[in-house]
């Protein structure tokens, strides 16, 4: 049994460990305000975006001298999966998820007898991965000065990208994040980049107009050379906004499990600790009265 000290002193040290974890979750809740607006706003325009881009992809006819971005390089043996983490723990489940769908599709991408690379966005997802595919990573983007996440961050990471897919490095990009729902649901969410996915033939017939005819003005490679860069760039900046929403939901989540749990070992230690002081004051007491009876 452990004695009244250190009793005493582990609940001191769990309420010093509540008070930790009750200030982490007021701060991830002031945060997650500023970044579920961000992530709110972003939505619409990225997502207006990709639809375009994946209706011209059905309907432009490119030649071999058009933009491998929209049309492919033509083969799909090699995997590039881009994945953004955080670069801070203590946020529950929010970066195991991500990289465990991440591994899910690389191991998938493997057996198919494809190639896989990896391009971290935040450094909680390097560990696992380098582990499991220690030779596998070809960058890691640092995030850890950015404060607020900016177009400009997600635009460095999209022209290393896009550098990368016109020297020959892959084939396929896929971008790995979690989709902010609520303070307690981020959702773990794949979505191809490069090249741009066909839609699907009802979506596009019902939504984009796929027999309208299109018209482009100046011309259609001027406005793909400019859109489709802008699109990776929007598509990424997009996934960013939305781990940083998904880490502070996440965040102030686990911080008030903590400090429920914090709570409830409080109250067990407490009981513990006067069963030992009753027990202890009641021995003294039986050892004086033995005492006195032997006089």
């Amino acid at each position: 049994m452990a004695s009244l000290k250190a009793l005493k002193g582990r609940i001191s040290s769990v309420k010093s460990t509540q008070k930790i974890t009750k200030a982490m979750k007021m701060v991830a809740a002031a945060k997650l305000r500023r970044a579920q607006a961000a992530a709110e706003a972003g939505r619409p325009y990225a997502e207006r975006l990709q639809a375009v881009m994946a209706s011209l992809a059905s309907k432009v006819s490119v030649g071999p001298e058009g933009p491998k971005l929209l049309t492919g390089t033509g083969k799909v043996d090699t995997h590039l999966l881009i994945v953004c983490t955080s670069d801070r723990g203590l946020a529950g489940a929010f970066n195991s998820n991500i990289v465990r769908a991440a591994r899910k599709k690389a191991d998938e991408l493997q057996r198919q007898g494809k190639t896989v690379y990896f391009y971290l966005v935040g450094r909680k997802g390097r560990a696992v991965i380098a582990r499991l595919f220690p030779k596998q990573i070809v960058h890691q983007y640092d995030t850890s000065a950015i404060k607020y996440v900016s177009f400009a961050d997600a635009q460095a990471i999209a022209e290393e990208v896009i550098e990368r897919y016109n020297s020959g490095g892959f084939d396929v990009a896929h971008l790995f994040y979690a989709r902010f729902q609520s303070a307690l649901v981020q959702e773990p969410t794949e979505q191809q980049i490069i090249p741009v996915p066909m839609p699907e033939t009802a979506s596009v017939s019902s939504t984009s107009g796929a027999d309208a005819v299109v018209e482009y003005e100046p011309g259609e490679e001027e406005i793909l050379t400019d859109l489709l860069p802008r699109n990776i760039a929007v598509q990424i900046f997009r996934a960013m906004l939305e781990n940083a929403a998904s880490e502070q939901g996440s965040r102030m989540t686990a911080m008030d499990n903590a400090t429920r749990n914090a709570g409830d070992m409080i109250n067990r230690l407490s009981i513990q600790y006067n069963r030992t002081r009753q027990a202890a004051i009641t021995t003294e007491l039986v050892e004086i009265i033995s005492g006195a009876e032997a006089l």
